[in-house]
Order: C-alpha cells, then structure tokens, then sequence
C-alpha cells in the first residue's frame, strides 16, 4: 500500500509541473502563431499591391488607354483581393502625354492596419506599397 502510495504522489507532482509548464509555454506559442497569420497577411497584402500595379501598368501600355482605365484595372484587382482603401497613382500623371520610350510607374498602397485579419496590430500605422514601372513602346 506504501508503494502504490507514492507513485500516485509522484503522478500527481509530474501533473502539476506539466501544467506549470504549459501554462507558461501556451502564451509564448499563441502570440507566435498571430505573429505567424498577421505576417502572411502583410505578405498577401504586398502581393496583392504589386499585381495590381503590374496590371495596371499593362493597361497603361495599351494605345488607346486613360487614366479611368488604369485605375479600374488596378482596383479591380484590389477588389478581387479585397484589399481595403487601396490608392493608385501614376507617373506621369498624364497618360496620353507620353511618348514611345519613356517610362511610366503605377504605385498602389493600402494601408495596413485597414488589412489586418486579428485584432493585434503588430504591423500598426504602416502602409505597404507595390509598383510597376514599364516602357510605351508604340
């Protein structure tokens, strides 16, 4: 009756440090894997700025093409991705003003915190921009 006595006081101790341990390990493990989602959020937030850049600036290409047309491309990639209150600029703002051989750049930027999917904000006040610089050629 003694031994089974003290192995069950031994289980028991082995009980409480496991919980001890966890008690202090689960914190630790839980803002590791916010950490985790809200930074493949931002890296899907830069992807989704830099597509949009890059389509918008393929529409830029284009002979025929406004300004109207480029910011509707670009925010409809926004959209498709549900980026929230994306901006879009170009450079040169005048699109039919330029000549074959010069560059135009389409920038798009969202602001982070607008984007986040949990309610920390380990990325609060940033604002991530994408962009795509190409030449008219005709």
């Amino acid at each position: 009756m003694n031994v089974s006595f003290k192995s069950r006081n031994r289980r028991q101790r082995r009980a409480g440090v496991a919980a001890a341990e966890f008690a202090v390990c689960l914190p630790v493990i839980v803002l590791i894997l916010l950490a985790t989602i809200e930074a493949c959020t931002m890296v899907f937030l830069k992807q989704s700025l830099s597509i949009a850049a890059y389509e918008g600036a393929r529409t830029a290409l284009a002979q025929s093409a406004t300004n109207a047309d480029v910011l509707r491309v670009a925010g409809d990639v926004l959209s498709e991705r549900r980026v929230n209150s994306g901006t879009v600029t170009l450079s040169p703002v005048n699109l039919s003003a330029i000549v074959p051989g010069q560059y135009l750049t389409v920038s798009v930027s969202a602001p982070a915190a607008g984007n986040s999917v949990i309610p920390i904000r380990f990325y609060r006040g940033r604002t991530l921009t994408g962009a795509a610089t190409m030449m008219k050629e005709f």
